[in-house]
C-alpha cells in the first residue's frame, strides 16, 4: 500500500454552507434581544423596550444566563457548521425535527393565542419572548434539516 491513500478526507464545508448561513441568520435575529435585555437590566435606556417585556416568568439573572447560554450554543454550533466540524447524525436529525415541530408549533399557538384573546394571560402577549422562541425553534429545525439532508423527506 507504499504511497496510496485509503480514506479520502471528508470536506462537509461546502454542503453546510446554507445550513451554516441559515444558523448565523438565527443567531444575529436571537442577539439583539439578548442584548437589550442586559442592557435596560444593567443601564435601562428609554429607547428600548421596558425590562419586562423581555422575560417572563424567571427572574432577571436566571433568564439572562440561560439567554446567554442558548446564544453561546447558536454560535458554537454555527462556528462548526460553517468549519464543517459537525457531523451529520440522521437518528439525532430525526429526534431534532420532532422537538424542534412542536417547539415551533407551541411558539406559533402562543402568538396566535395573544392576538385573538386580548384578554389572555400577560404570558400570551410578551412578543419579544414570543418570537424569540420561534427563531430558536427555526434554530432547531434548520440542525435538524442537516442532519437528516440526505435522508428521504419523511420525518
Amino acid at each position: 500500500m507504499g504511497g496510496t491513500i485509503m480514506f479520502e478526507p471528508i470536506d462537509r464545508r461546502s454542503t453546510c454552507r446554507p445550513y451554516a448561513f441559515a444558523c448565523w441568520l438565527l443567531s444575529g435575529l436571537f442577539a439583539p434581544p439578548v442584548l437589550g435585555f442586559a442592557t435596560q437590566g444593567w443601564s435601562p435606556q428609554p429607547s428600548l423596550p421596558p425590562l419586562d417585556a423581555f422575560h417572563g416568568v424567571l427572574t432577571y439573572w436566571l433568564s439572562l444566563s440561560v439567554q446567554a447560554g442558548v446564544l453561546a450554543a447558536m454560535v458554537g454550533i454555527s462556528w462548526r457548521l460553517q468549519r464543517g466540524l459537525l457531523a451529520p447524525d440522521p437518528r439525532l436529525g430525526r429526534v431534532l425535527a420532532w422537538l424542534g415541530a412542536v417547539y415551533f408549533i407551541v411558539a406559533v399557538a402562543r402568538i396566535a393565542v395573544g392576538l385573538a384573546l386580548p384578554e389572555a394571560a400577560p404570558w400570551f402577549r410578551m412578543w419579544i419572548p414570543a418570537l424569540m422562541h420561534v427563531v430558536l425553534a427555526s434554530f432547531v429545525l434548520t440542525i435538524a434539516l442537516y442532519h437528516r439532508r440526505e435522508q428521504a423527506a419523511l420525518w
